[in-house]
């Protein structure tokens, strides 16, 4: 057995996380900000990426342009019922969105959510440590690795395990920095 194969488990949940906060609203527009939105559109819920262009037009705004105009009240809509708590403006052409300020109450609020990702993250950290550490005790078992291979396997196992808890702090330290930059 080799701790290293199991190194791409560690890394999407480091993936994962990375793609869950960046939905996490900070100072700054992103366009990732908008993918948990939905459109009600072709009979059905669509992506706002599957349905027009997301555009950052400055530091504090977005604009989304539909590939087919008959969608500008669905894109609308959907954005206003997402809950990010951004009011779209309707040109008739495309759907423009200004990031308003954050209040401090909204950044404290922005600061749990973030907390509880990185919690889960952790979670999943563990999770994955354990089914290695099964795996190294079913092959010591089955006598497949001794006894001192089992120990440097964990050794290993959690030398990883805390290079990956590192990383995820680093993340975390980072994106609260961006979400309480004012």
């Amino acid at each position: 057995m080799n701790i290293q194969d199991h190194k791409k488990d560690f890394v999407a949940v480091i993936d994962f996380l990375k793609n869950d906060i960046a939905q996490l609203r900070t100072g700054r527009a992103t366009a990732a900000m908008l993918d948990s939105v939905t459109v009600e559109a072709y009979g059905g819920q669509q992506s706002l990426k599957a349905v027009g262009t997301i555009t950052v037009a400055d530091a504090k705004s977005l604009t989304v342009e539909p590939w087919d105009k008959s969608l500008l009240q669905a894109i609308e809509k959907g954005v206003r019922d997402s809950g990010l708590g951004i009011n779209p403006i309707n040109d008739g052409r495309l759907i423009r969105l200004v990031l308003p300020e954050l209040t401090s109450e909204r950044r404290q609020e922005l600061i749990k959510i973030l907390h509880q990702k990185l919690e889960q993250a952790r979670i999943s950290t563990r999770k994955v440590r354990e089914e290695i550490r099964e795996a190294i005790g079913k092959e010591e078992k089955d006598k497949s690795i001794t006894e001192d291979d089992k120990f440097r396997l964990q050794e290993e196992l959690e030398k990883m395990v805390k290079e990956f808890n590192d990383e995820i702090k680093k993340i975390g330290e980072k994106k609260e920095a961006e979400i309480t930059v004012v």
